[in-house]
């Protein structure tokens, strides 16, 4: 296996954090400084980060009901509440892509870099799906089909996006790309501000019933469901 893969499958980092992590010179197979990180290595090749041994740990995901207020990120500088600190597990993990700190809902937090990697990779386009709460209300239709076809935003055109009223000034919104806050300058931009937001899918995976905070460990068939919904020819 590449050296780069072997670490993110040991839950090191992401595939590309392990990447720069073999430039920045931390990682050894067999006691010696390697430089490329598509070296084949396997657990017999002794290799370490920062001098620490990695050994392969069982890869878990788990989803998440991020509340308001709570940081997509492993460690926070400000002392705020992150999502790592509502899967109290004992193993390394970390966020799969964000959610805003005023944003609610789905997250995935894992130690699988590799299924990270995929799912948040632009060029595997694994749609997120959003619950936005706009005003004013109702959402005409030709707003409507603007989001559907594109809004242009500071930073280009948004991608053709899948956008239904579930009721009035309730918008369900599926995207296909990850920019920074998006669904909310999206409906900025045809005149119809976000008060709430909440992502309620990931892929295949859908929020459903679990509570605001709470967490559940995915089965073995929904994490290959995911791996699938990120691989390049996935429906």
């Amino acid at each position: 296996m590449r050296l780069a893969k072997y670490l993110a499958h040991a839950g090191v980092a992401s595939r590309r954090a392990a990447e720069r992590l073999v430039a920045d010179g931390r990682v050894t197979v067999e006691g010696a400084v390697v430089s490329d990180p598509a070296r084949d290595v396997d657990e017999s090749s002794g290799v370490a980060v920062d001098g620490e041994p990695v050994r392969p740990q069982q890869r878990i995901v788990y989803a998440v009901n991020k509340p308001a207020g709570v940081v997509s990120t492993s460690r926070d500088t400000h002392g705020r509440r992150t999502v790592t600190d509502l899967v109290p597990t004992g193993v390394r993990l970390y966020p799969v892509g964000r959610l805003d700190a005023d944003t609610t809902g789905l997250i995935l937090l894992t130690n699988d870099g590799d299924l990270a990697n995929l799912l948040t990779h632009p060029r595997y386009e694994v749609p997120k799906t959003y619950r936005a709460r706009v005003r004013p209300k109702p959402v005409p239709d030709d707003a409507l089909r603007r989001l559907r076809d594109g809004v242009e935003l500071e930073d280009g055109p948004t991608a053709p996006a899948r956008v239904r009223q579930v009721r009035p000034g309730l918008l369900e919104i599926t995207l296909t790309e990850g920019r920074n806050r998006q669904v909310r300058r999206m409906c900025e931009a045809v005149g119809h501000p976000v008060d709430e937001l909440s992502r309620i899918g990931f892929g295949p995976l859908r929020l459903g019933d679990l509570p605001e905070g709470g967490r559940r460990r995915l089965t073995a068939a929904e994490v290959e469901r995911l791996r699938a919904a990120s691989r390049p020819d996935a429906s």
